[in-house]
């Protein structure tokens, strides 16, 4: 929409001066939902004037008539120090300083009256009040709710107790300094605003027409004043559009032809979020909506200093033009600067992928085909959420396998996790495709590299709201104000509130021993290739989520699973509200259930009041600056609450109490709303049913990060399932602890192809392929042998190319495979394809980890258990096929999908039990020697296993040769080092040597 311009170019910078408060001239009605008075608010109000009536004034009453006046009618004298301390003395002390307490509430209390009825915003603090000016407030509050002034109160509960906590910026300050997408500060802002609004109200009209009438000349042009609070809630250049340009969305027009113009306090429009009331905005020309579109000639009503305004404004309209703002270009979307991706010198794909995207692990060339394989798009696009979850049931399994190793768990000595089926495959599959370690890793250590840099320097962590994961590699965090330089190898972003660090200065970083000084990070999608993520516990107050239900729930189990996962925090406490009592298998140390709001209300009342001491007591403003420096031990976990269900009103009116002080004490709240407001909401978003994130005033519009119901539940089932209680493993017909594969080991069962993968790589059976595409060909063979129950094409092209690949070269690999590997003599192809789509191995071709695997199952439960020859030869012949740590020779930079594995602890544990079963069998017939040879054989790939060390220790006892039972306590004090030893060698070296500490100190 063009601007309509003014004769004049001139420009005005000067305030107006201030003036007496009034009230706001009538209004079209907003779409703001005000709740009825009920009678419950009367009630309240009733009993809020008799504690006030109470307080003020009968207490003073009581005091004079029924004590009297406690302070002395003289003047001191030496002699009252040698006079007798009576109980009336007392009385008069404790008088006095109830009189002290009663002057000290009342001018609270008259504080909160003038803040009130003058609607300045928020009221000033009385010195040492704390709690009794918060009473005041809620006391007030409740008096005037039901009354005409009740909606010029501070800006809503959300601001309650943040004055009272003395880290509140000046309003006027805070707003300017608020960065571009995250113009947050809104209730902030309208605090100072609120004066700035009547200021513009109560203005006269002598000067309108002292420049010529160039406002009257150009009356077709429309102007809007932008409104004080009213009922507790903010104008927005959204529900401007909305009332009179019929869209919402038609804000960036408003936006427009206003952006970077001096407005009435000498400020400027440089962010679509950012709003004060007082401030005038020129209308596009088919605006609509009679008094409040303010067109000085035809609105008589209209006071002579806002016509004066109005006149000013119009006047910068020329100047505006041409005028920049500090951050330039279309500030109302504060995506940072992308920098051009370097061009890789041989590209495997057309495009470079964007890292943190989950591109670099997808097919892009593909396109809609891919999608016929079945995966989730859901987890295939959220890398750091799938990286997360992979790290988390890794470890899970692994705690299984150790538990079962053990005796942890009884009857359960299995060493394989179930294998999923179904959805719980396709998810697993998804995982392992979307996941993003390295990304999750730089992220992580770029955080507590600068934390360190920060610290070292003496300075405080600055306030973080969002961090994006830009298209070509770079890290930019989004400040709350400006922090000065960053440190090396930071740099300044595209202004002043952003801080950004380039990939290649992130993968020289190394592990930082500090804490993670932003926990509270979580991704909500993607917008312009960038990955938003946001700083949950920044937000000063809620963060509200509307949409359909299923839509919201999806959101809010995405957020928790990252929260609950994730890998840049080191602790945190994760509340689930009325939803997501099955999410609690993911992270049972992080996330916590709550059935109700009362429970809510009850548990973060106590914790908000005892974070509040606990800063005081350390001398701090905030978290961040206890995440640094001298008290950084102490960490200050956030704690997160996810409330799916929209609380009733009474309800959110005390969650918006609760919340007001959040962001200071890294609590973040994100709550579910179906559409109304929501008190304390300093963050709105709306999740849509195409998918999409929308948050108008803040300038977002992501695509969403979501995690729907069905990968929900097959993602807790993967967890459950890993569960070391969770039950006995292996499907039907398949004992516990027998393999997912087991090999013929008779002389019947010689493979066509043998693979070596326990120490070096070697193959048996096949022609060395071409020399540039064997260690690709080897590297699918290996990953194929480790999964006999096949393995989803996407995970194998993710595998070998973790940047990504096209299918036609994914194709062609699959097809040198199919060739490599050949067929059987039956015809029948060694590399085939399952119902499902995934590839898997014939029988024929055979690892010797399959082989051990089945010689220690034949020999513990199968026919070794009724022989003791066989067991003995099948146990030796297993211990033979050790010949190291699996791939012992693989190439550097190649195989990183083993970091997903478990593989790298099955098989030391699997070593260990195959050592432990042979020295048990030595021993039944005092064969002491060749059960040490079994144990050292096996502690050379498994030389962590405690289990190991033990029956050593008790083999070499039964030699009867105390100084070689000496000698080997003193190598496992040597290997233990400063950790010393566990205390169940130490129980067990006093039991079978019982000078051995003797020995140690003479040593040392």
């Amino acid at each position: 929409m063009p601007r309509r311009r003014t004769s004049s170019s001139s420009s005005s910078t000067a305030p107006s001066a201030p003036s007496a408060p009034s009230t706001p001239r009538n209004r079209t009605p907003q779409p703001v939902r005000v709740r009825r008075r009920s009678f419950g608010d009367f009630v309240k109000a009733f009993l809020a004037f008799l504690v006030l009536l109470v307080l003020v004034v009968g207490v003073p009453l009581a005091l004079a008539t029924q004590i009297g006046w406690p302070l002395p009618d003289g003047a001191p004298s030496l002699d009252w120090l040698q006079r007798e301390i009576t109980v009336q003395t007392f009385l008069h002390i404790l008088t006095v300083i109830v009189w002290f307490a009663w002057a000290q509430f009342t001018a609270c209390v008259l504080v909160e009256v003038k803040a009130a009825l003058s609607g300045v915003g928020v009221p000033g603090r009385v010195p040492g009040s704390g709690p009794s000016q918060l009473l005041a407030r809620q006391l007030v509050a409740a008096l005037l709710l039901v009354g005409a002034t009740a909606a010029s109160l501070t800006p809503g509960l959300s601001q309650l107790g943040q004055s009272l906590e003395g880290n509140q910026k000046p309003s006027v300050a805070a707003a300017q300094q608020t960065p571009g997408l995250f113009a947050q500060q809104q209730e902030q802002a309208a605090a100072t605003a609120g004066a700035l609004a009547e200021q513009a109200g109560q203005a006269g009209q002598a000067a309108a027409r002292a420049d010529g009438g160039s406002s009257a000349a150009h009356g077709d042009t429309k102007y809007y004043r932008i409104q004080p609070p009213e009922g507790r809630h903010h104008d927005s250049l959204w529900e401007v559009a909305e009332r009179h340009l019929g869209d919402g969305r038609r804000y960036k027009e408003i936006f427009e032809l206003n952006k970077d113009r001096v407005q009435p306090d000498g400020s400027r429009l440089s962010e679509a979020s950012l709003i004060r009331p007082g401030w005038i905005m020129e209308m596009p020309g088919d605006a609509r909506g009679g008094e409040l579109v303010e067109m000085p000639d035809e609105a008589p009503n209209v006071s002579e200093q806002v016509r004066q305004h109005i006149s000013d404004y119009a006047r910068t309209g020329d100047h505006a033009q041409g005028g920049g703002g500090a951050q330039g270009g279309d500030a109302q979307v504060s995506l940072p600067e992308q920098r051009p991706a370097p061009t890789p010198a041989n590209p495997v794909t057309p495009a470079t992928p964007v890292p943190g995207t989950g591109q670099e692990h997808a097919t892009p060339a593909a396109g809609q085909a891919e999608r016929s394989f079945g995966l989730p798009e859901a987890l295939l696009t959220a890398p750091l959420l799938a990286a997360g979850l992979l790290g988390a049931l890794g470890r899970r399994r692994r705690q299984a396998m150790w538990q079962s190793a053990l005796g942890a768990v009884g009857g359960r000595r299995g060493m394989e996790p179930p294998t999923p089926t179904g959805d719980a495959q396709d998810v697993q599959d998804a995982l392992l495709v979307g996941a993003d370690p390295e990304g999750v890793r730089l992220l992580d250590r770029s955080l507590r590299g600068l934390a360190a840099s920060l610290a070292a320097e003496s300075r405080p962590l600055p306030v973080v709201y969002a961090a994006w994961m830009s298209g070509n590699g770079d890290l930019h965090l989004q400040l709350a104000q400006p922090a000065g330089k960053p440190p090396t190898p930071w740099q300044q972003g595209q202004d002043q509130t952003f801080w950004m660090l380039a990939r290649a200065d992130a993968e020289r970083y190394e592990d930082a021993e500090t804490a993670a000084p932003y926990p509270g990070l979580v991704s909500l999608g993607t917008m312009d290739d960038s990955r938003l993520l946001l700083n949950l516990e920044a937000v000063p107050g809620i963060v509200s989520l509307g949409g359909a239900e299923a839509d919201r729930a999806a959101v809010f189990a995405s957020v928790a699973a990252e929260l609950a996962t994730n890998g840049w925090s080191d602790r945190m406490t994760i509340t689930l509200v009325g939803f997501g009592d099955d999410l609690t298998p993911l992270a049972p140390n992080r996330i916590r259930h709550l059935d109700g709001f009362e429970d809510l209300f009850e548990t973060m009342s106590a914790e908000t009041r005892q974070r509040r001491g606990a800063l005081g007591a350390a001398g701090h403003d905030s978290v961040l600056t206890g995440r640094t420096g001298p008290a950084q031990h102490t960490r200050w976990a956030p704690h997160l609450v996810l409330l799916a269900a929209q609380p009733s009103d009474d309800d959110a009116l005390r969650l918006a109490e609760l919340a007001a002080d959040a962001g200071r004490l890294g609590i973040g709240y994100l709550v579910g709303t179906e559409g109304t407001d929501l008190p304390g909401a300093a963050w709105e978003m709306e999740i849509t049913d195409e998918g999409r994130l929308l948050a108008p005033l803040l300038g977002l519009e992501l695509d969403a990060q979501l995690l729907p119901a069905a990968q929900r539940r097959a993602v807790v089932e993967l967890f459950t399932d890993a569960d070391p209680g969770s039950g006995p493993e292996g499907g039907p017909g398949r004992p516990a602890d027998a393999p997912p594969f087991l090999v013929d080991i008779s002389e019947q069962g010689r493979p066509a192809v043998y693979a070596r993968l326990v120490g070096s790589y070697e193959i048996i059976g096949l022609d060395a392929p071409d020399g540039e595409r064997s260690a690709l060909l080897h590297e699918a063979l290996a990953l194929l042998l480790l999964h006999r129950e096949g393995v989803h094409p996407r995970v194998l092209s993710s595998a070998l190319w973790p940047r990504g690949v096209t299918a036609d070269v994914r194709d062609a690999l699959l097809e040198r495979l199919r060739i490599w590997l050949g067929t059987d003599p039956d015809g029948t192809p060694r590399l085939a394809t399952d119902a499902t789509g995934r590839l898997t191995l014939a029988k024929s071709v055979v690892s010797d980890l399959d082989v051990l695997r089945s010689l220690y199952y034949e020999a513990t439960q199968g026919r070794g258990v009724g022989s003791r020859q066989v067991r003995g030869r099948l146990l030796t012949d297993a211990l033979v096929l050790v010949r190291g740590p699996l791939l012992a020779d693989r190439p550097e930079g190649r195989y990183r999908w083993l970091t997903h594995e478990i593989v790298d602890a099955q098989l030391p544990l699997l070593v260990a039990d195959t050592g432990l079963a042979l020295s048990e069998f030595h021993l039944e017939k005092n064969r002491a020697e060749k059960a040490i040879e079994a144990l050292n054989a096996a502690l050379r790939t498994a030389p962590a296993d405690e289990r190991l060390w033990h029956e050593l220790l008790r083999a070499t006892h039964t030699t009867g040769d105390p100084d070689r039972l000496r000698a080997l306590a003193a190598d496992l004090v040597d290997r233990s080092g400063a950790r010393g030893l566990p205390p169940r060698t130490e129980a067990l070296l006093d039991e079978l040597l019982p000078t051995w500490r003797e020995g140690v100190s003479a040593a040392g």
